[in-house]
Protein backbone atom coordinates (compact mmCIF):
# COMPACT_ATOMS: atom_id res chain seq x y z
CA UNK A 1 0.00 0.00 0.00
CA UNK A 2 0.98 3.56 -0.63
CA UNK A 3 -0.21 5.94 2.10
CA UNK A 4 -1.01 9.60 1.58
CA UNK A 5 -1.72 12.03 4.40
CA UNK A 6 -4.37 14.58 3.42
CA UNK A 7 -4.74 13.79 -0.29
CA UNK A 8 -6.82 16.28 -2.26
CA UNK A 9 -10.49 15.49 -1.63
CA UNK A 10 -11.73 15.24 -5.18
CA UNK A 11 -15.34 14.24 -5.87
CA UNK A 12 -14.00 10.89 -7.10
CA UNK A 13 -12.04 10.26 -3.89
CA UNK A 14 -15.04 11.23 -1.78
CA UNK A 15 -17.25 8.73 -3.61
CA UNK A 16 -14.61 5.97 -3.33
CA UNK A 17 -14.25 6.53 0.42
CA UNK A 18 -18.03 6.70 0.82
CA UNK A 19 -18.46 3.43 -1.06
CA UNK A 20 -15.73 1.81 1.05
CA UNK A 21 -17.48 2.99 4.23
CA UNK A 22 -20.78 1.41 3.16
CA UNK A 23 -19.09 -1.83 2.05
CA UNK A 24 -17.12 -2.10 5.31
CA UNK A 25 -20.32 -1.58 7.29
CA UNK A 26 -22.20 -4.16 5.25
CA UNK A 27 -19.37 -6.65 5.76
CA UNK A 28 -19.80 -6.28 9.53
CA UNK A 29 -17.30 -3.51 10.25
CA UNK A 30 -18.03 -1.40 13.32
CA UNK A 31 -17.61 2.04 11.74
CA UNK A 32 -20.64 3.91 13.02
CA UNK A 33 -23.55 2.14 11.35
CA UNK A 34 -25.44 -1.12 11.53
CA UNK A 35 -25.91 -2.96 8.23
CA UNK A 36 -27.44 -2.85 5.77
CA UNK A 37 -26.54 0.64 4.55
CA UNK A 38 -26.15 2.34 1.21
CA UNK A 39 -23.65 5.09 0.40
CA UNK A 40 -26.53 7.56 0.64
CA UNK A 41 -27.20 6.44 4.23
CA UNK A 42 -23.57 7.18 5.12
CA UNK A 43 -23.27 10.41 3.07
CA UNK A 44 -24.46 12.94 5.74
CA UNK A 45 -21.98 11.56 8.28
CA UNK A 46 -19.22 11.41 5.67
CA UNK A 47 -19.90 15.01 4.62
CA UNK A 48 -19.40 16.18 8.21
CA UNK A 49 -16.38 13.96 8.87
CA UNK A 50 -14.50 14.88 5.71
CA UNK A 51 -15.34 18.60 5.99
CA UNK A 52 -13.14 18.71 9.12
CA UNK A 53 -10.10 17.30 7.30
CA UNK A 54 -7.23 19.15 5.70
CA UNK A 55 -7.86 17.00 2.62
CA UNK A 56 -11.19 18.77 2.09
CA UNK A 57 -10.94 22.07 3.94
CA UNK A 58 -7.26 22.96 3.65
CA UNK A 59 -4.35 23.47 6.03
CA UNK A 60 -6.34 25.15 8.81
CA UNK A 61 -8.71 22.22 9.33
CA UNK A 62 -8.41 20.34 12.62
CA UNK A 63 -8.36 16.74 11.33
CA UNK A 64 -6.20 14.76 8.91
CA UNK A 65 -7.22 12.03 6.49
CA UNK A 66 -4.87 9.11 5.89
CA UNK A 67 -5.60 7.03 2.79
CA UNK A 68 -3.89 3.82 1.77
CA UNK A 69 -3.98 3.09 -1.95
CA UNK A 70 -3.80 -0.49 -3.20
CA UNK A 71 -1.94 -1.76 -6.25
CA UNK A 72 -4.98 -0.89 -8.37
CA UNK A 73 -4.68 2.78 -7.36
CA UNK A 74 -7.98 2.76 -5.47
CA UNK A 75 -8.33 3.52 -1.75
CA UNK A 76 -8.05 0.22 0.11
CA UNK A 77 -7.84 1.52 3.67
CA UNK A 78 -8.30 4.83 5.43
CA UNK A 79 -8.78 6.60 8.74
CA UNK A 80 -9.10 10.07 10.20
CA UNK A 81 -6.72 11.50 12.79
CA UNK A 82 -9.23 13.57 14.74
CA UNK A 83 -8.30 16.61 16.77
CA UNK A 84 -9.72 16.43 20.29
CA UNK A 85 -10.51 20.16 20.44
CA UNK A 86 -8.43 20.95 23.52
CA UNK A 87 -5.14 22.80 23.69
CA UNK A 88 -4.38 20.76 26.79
CA UNK A 89 -4.54 17.62 24.65
CA UNK A 90 -2.87 18.92 21.51
CA UNK A 91 -0.17 16.24 21.78
CA UNK A 92 -2.51 13.37 20.76
CA UNK A 93 -5.30 12.55 18.31
CA UNK A 94 -8.24 10.18 18.05
CA UNK A 95 -8.17 7.56 15.34
CA UNK A 96 -11.62 7.70 13.76
CA UNK A 97 -13.36 5.61 11.10
CA UNK A 98 -10.52 3.09 10.84
CA UNK A 99 -11.38 0.80 7.92
CA UNK A 100 -10.03 -1.60 5.34
CA UNK A 101 -12.08 -2.39 2.24
CA UNK A 102 -13.53 -5.92 2.54
CA UNK A 103 -11.76 -7.10 -0.64
CA UNK A 104 -8.46 -6.39 1.12
CA UNK A 105 -9.23 -8.08 4.45
CA UNK A 106 -6.57 -10.54 5.56
CA UNK A 107 -3.78 -8.95 3.49
CA UNK A 108 -2.15 -6.98 6.29
CA UNK A 109 -3.64 -3.66 5.18
CA UNK A 110 -5.07 -2.94 8.63
CA UNK A 111 -1.70 -3.37 10.31
CA UNK A 112 -0.05 -1.28 7.58
CA UNK A 113 -2.69 1.44 8.02
CA UNK A 114 -2.10 1.66 11.77
CA UNK A 115 1.68 1.75 11.37
CA UNK A 116 1.26 4.49 8.75
CA UNK A 117 -0.96 6.35 11.25
CA UNK A 118 1.89 6.14 13.77
CA UNK A 119 4.25 7.67 11.20
CA UNK A 120 1.73 10.36 10.24
CA UNK A 121 1.16 11.23 13.89
CA UNK A 122 4.88 11.53 14.52
CA UNK A 123 5.22 13.78 11.45
CA UNK A 124 2.56 16.01 13.02
CA UNK A 125 4.54 16.14 16.28
CA UNK A 126 2.08 14.00 18.21
CA UNK A 127 2.92 11.75 21.15
CA UNK A 128 -0.09 9.43 21.38
CA UNK A 129 -3.09 8.03 19.53
CA UNK A 130 -6.37 7.00 21.09
CA UNK A 131 -9.32 5.09 19.68
CA UNK A 132 -12.52 3.41 20.69
CA UNK A 133 -13.79 0.12 19.39
CA UNK A 134 -16.95 -1.92 19.74
CA UNK A 135 -16.76 -4.82 22.14
CA UNK A 136 -17.73 -8.27 21.01
CA UNK A 137 -15.97 -7.99 17.65
CA UNK A 138 -12.47 -9.10 18.68
CA UNK A 139 -10.94 -6.02 17.07
CA UNK A 140 -9.53 -4.95 20.43
CA UNK A 141 -7.13 -7.92 20.21
CA UNK A 142 -5.98 -6.68 16.81
CA UNK A 143 -5.34 -3.18 18.15
CA UNK A 144 -3.42 -4.67 21.09
CA UNK A 145 -1.23 -6.55 18.60
CA UNK A 146 -0.03 -3.23 17.17
CA UNK A 147 0.70 -1.63 20.53
CA UNK A 148 -2.61 -0.23 21.80
CA UNK A 149 -3.65 -0.99 25.34
CA UNK A 150 -7.08 -0.85 26.87
CA UNK A 151 -7.43 2.12 29.21
CA UNK A 152 -11.16 2.03 29.85
CA UNK A 153 -14.48 0.47 29.00
CA UNK A 154 -18.07 1.68 29.11
CA UNK A 155 -20.31 -1.36 29.51
CA UNK A 156 -23.32 -1.72 27.19
CA UNK A 157 -22.94 1.80 25.77
CA UNK A 158 -23.37 0.78 22.11
CA UNK A 159 -26.78 -0.56 21.14
CA UNK A 160 -26.39 -2.54 17.91
CA UNK A 161 -29.96 -3.87 18.10
CA UNK A 162 -32.60 -4.35 20.80
CA UNK A 163 -31.08 -6.75 23.30
CA UNK A 164 -27.60 -6.49 21.72
CA UNK A 165 -25.63 -3.93 23.72
CA UNK A 166 -21.85 -3.80 23.41
CA UNK A 167 -19.08 -2.25 25.47
CA UNK A 168 -17.21 0.72 24.11
CA UNK A 169 -13.51 0.02 24.63
CA UNK A 170 -11.03 2.90 24.94
CA UNK A 171 -7.51 2.15 23.75
CA UNK A 172 -4.31 4.21 23.77
CA UNK A 173 -0.90 3.98 22.14
CA UNK A 174 2.03 6.14 23.18
CA UNK A 175 4.33 6.87 20.27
Amino acid sequence: MRFVLDPEMTPELFEELLSCWAEVTNAGGAVGFVPPVTPDDVRPTADKAFARTRAAAGPGAPDSLLVGYGDDGAPGAWLILGDNGSGLRAHWRWLLRVMVHPKHQGKGYGRALLLAADDAARSLGLEALQLTCRGGTGVDRFYASVGYREVGRVPRSIRVAPGDDRDEIYMLKWL
